[in-house]
């Protein structure tokens, strides 16, 4: 049984198509996200559809995957071998579980409502709104469009720096020549970060160089800054710095699935404790991967989640129990057009082969034909243009005017 139809989950379950296992997915949503470009469905260039492909179709002709589930484990009876999902008890022999994480917003939960983040469709679909509406209010409001227009991104690692960027963007490009009363282009995007860098898993050389591509483009990079407080009319900072914006995004920290605290020992960010294998303490038969599971030395990325998940697999098949062992390719982040920074085994390098790199690598690990070709067409489109072709306004969410 597979809990999870992430990166691990999906990678678990390719690497036993082999075996002569039955197996059961189960998951709350019937398709599997590929949540690297969910940022892109925030900012207007993706649409759900490009970047989301259904559970069923990946296993579609692994004859092995007799049962894909909808629905969300409610227990984990780890002694009789049991899934709870309603009022439905599966019963398993091995039993993965890659339920991933969520936002962690540090104890301050009540400013989800103020700073969404950014982890499911939902999410991305509520931002792109609270972000094309901030456009669409300070024209009916230019009175207030400096506040409105003022876009701050809580946190700098590669999701932040992604979502700052793609916000300056917009701005300046995408929306710089529709407008009567206000100039889209003066809107002013804040990166916050409490680190003294961007990027900080990342070497220095390509902090540096993000954070030189980010002000080129016209971010403000705020490093050494902890934010106190979120509010409907903006963030302050522990400085007391005070900033009035219209939309406040949260890219600071995640919290692991809270499933992980049915099956074992957690650490603070709720990732549970597995043994070298990725099994649980006690149960040799329940293994943990990606993000769910705290290994020394392995990031929350979706390579370090498809490794856990094709290793957990290939345990299975094989019979033969080795601990896990994380190869680390490299890392990569986008800044905007042309501009991202790339670490791949060592190479260092910046700039537009950054950015093709991210393109190239992106694109070959989309699931499906379609997906791979419409998202291909959209970035063509928005390269030649600049414009965003999924700039529509959906009532996901509540729209946040302040």
């Amino acid at each position: 049984m597979i809990i999870g139809g992430g990166f691990a989950g999906i990678n678990a379950g390719k690497a036993l198509r082999k075996a002569d296992v039955e197996i059961t997915i189960i998951d709350r949503r019937n398709f599997h996200l590929f949540q690297p470009l969910l940022y892109q469905v925030a900012m207007a260039a993706l649409n759900p559809s490009d970047i989301a492909y259904p559970i069923r179709s990946v296993f579609k002709r692994q004859p092995n995957v007799v049962r894909v589930l909808l629905g969300e484990v409610t227990a984990i009876d780890l002694e009789r071998r049991e899934v709870r999902i309603g009022d439905e008890s599966v019963p398993y022999d091995f039993l993965i579980v890659a339920t991933g994480a969520t936002h962690s917003y540090f104890g301050n939960d009540h400013w989800e409502s103020f700073a969404p983040g950014l982890k499911t469709i939902e999410d991305a679909l509520t931002i792109r709104a609270r972000v094309l509406s901030a456009f669409e209010i300070a024209e009916a409001n230019p009175e207030e469009s400096d506040r409105l227009l003022t876009f701050v991104v809580v946190g700098a690692g590669p999701t932040g720096v992604e979502l700052a960027g793609a916000l300056e963007e917009i701005a300046v490009h995408g929306m710089g020549k529709e407008f009567d009363l206000v100039d889209p282009t003066r809107a002013r995007v804040i990166l916050v970060e409490g680190n003294d860098r961007v990027l900080p898993p990342y070497p220095e050389s390509l902090s540096q160089a993000a954070r030189r591509q980010l002000e080129t483009l016209g971010v403000e990079v705020k490093t050494e800054s902890f934010v106190s407080d979120i509010d409907d009319r903006g963030v302050t900072l522990s400085s007391g710095e005070r900033i009035e914006a219209g939309t406040v995004l949260w890219a600071a920290g995640v919290q692991a699935s809270p499933m992980g605290a049915m099956i074992g020992g957690v650490d603070r960010a709720g990732r549970v404790l597995v043994e070298p294998d990725l099994s649980i303490r006690g149960h040799p038969e329940v293994f943990v991967a990606g993000d769910l599971a705290a290994v020394d030395g392995v990031p929350g990325v979706a390579p370090a989640a498809m490794q856990m998940g094709r290793h957990v697999g290939r345990l299975i098949a094989r019979g033969v129990r080795r601990p896990f062992a994380y190869s680390d390719k490299g890392s990569l982040a986008t800044i905007g057009r042309a501009r991202a920074v790339a670490d791949i085994k060592g190479i260092r390098f910046t700039g537009f082969l950054a950015w093709f790199a991210w393109l190239a690598i992106h694109i070959f690990y989309l699931i499906g034909f379609r997906n791979r070709f419409f998202v291909l067409a959209g970035w063509a489109w928005h390269y030649l243009t600049f414009r965003r072709g999924a700039r529509i306004i959906t009532g996901v969410g509540r729209l946040h005017r302040g």
